[in-house]
């Protein structure tokens, strides 16, 4: 893969990933992601009681649910606020949906008892890849806080393995890993893949724009995913290493 691109990574290089582990004093764990010029904002909240509708259905456990948003400067043009407009987008709800549900995927549920873990993902900067950035930041925020607020549970800690997400493309007739807003905007296949640390599929969400793709394609595509995913897995872990 030696076809350059416009940021001058090769075609299964990385955008410069950084995990700022407790960038914020309040939640029980939080973390600053940067890829590439996306920066999201995760941070992990417990809440000592589930929602109505377990409680209702006397579903045994606790629950992991996701909030997304972007700021309203986030972007080239200035969007505007959804609490102004008086309710989300369908875009929003679709990724915060998407965010949830990876991050369930990672921690026992009975383990976590009668609470809630709220995941908020806020977009401070966007350059293609949010979605992605927020699953991968949030599964670190989640794996601080339950450490943290499982230390001394007679169960043990509920987290039990990361999750990340990076998205994959076709260019040009190239495959490219982790693309950026202006690769993803003329990108003829344009795929985001969800993955835990064990190599286990969570999500794959691919589109072809012109016309479509072939089988081999798909699966070269998801290997590219996997080669991607296994270096943000060991970044993952290198900061959790620096949690005591």
């Amino acid at each position: 893969m030696s076809v350059s691109r416009i940021d001058g990574r090769a075609c299964d290089e990385l955008r410069p990933i950084a995990l700022d582990l407790d960038y914020l004093s309040h939640p029980v764990a939080s973390v600053l992601i940067s890829c590439g010029g996306t920066k999201v904002l995760t941070a992990a909240s417990f809440e000592d009681k589930v929602p109505p509708w377990m409680k209702s259905q006397k579903v045994p456990g606790g629950w992991v649910t996701c909030e997304y948003g972007m700021l309203p400067a986030s972007t080239g043009e200035r969007s505007k606020r959804e609490a102004s407009a008086g309710k989300q987008g369908g875009r929003t709800v679709e990724i915060q949906r998407l965010i949830g549900r990876s991050l369930r995927m990672t921690v026992d549920l009975l383990g976590l008892g009668e609470r809630t873990v709220y995941l908020d993902c806020d977009v401070l900067d966007a350059d293609g890849g949010t979605r992605c950035a927020g699953i991968t930041g949030a599964a670190l925020a989640l794996a601080v806080g339950c450490r943290r607020m499982y230390r001394e549970a007679e169960k043990g800690n509920p987290f039990r393995e990361l999750v990340a997400a990076v998205s994959v493309g076709v260019i040009d007739g190239v495959p490219m890993l982790d693309l950026c807003y202006d690769e993803d905007h003329r990108a003829e296949v344009d795929m985001n893949v969800v993955m835990t640390e064990s190599g286990q599929l969570v999500e794959v969400q691919g589109t072809a724009e012109g016309k479509p793709f072939s089988r081999s394609r798909l699966h070269e595509l998801l290997d590219l995913a996997e080669s991607g995913l296994k270096r943000i897995f060991a970044m993952q872990r290198e900061a959790l290493e620096r949690i005591p």
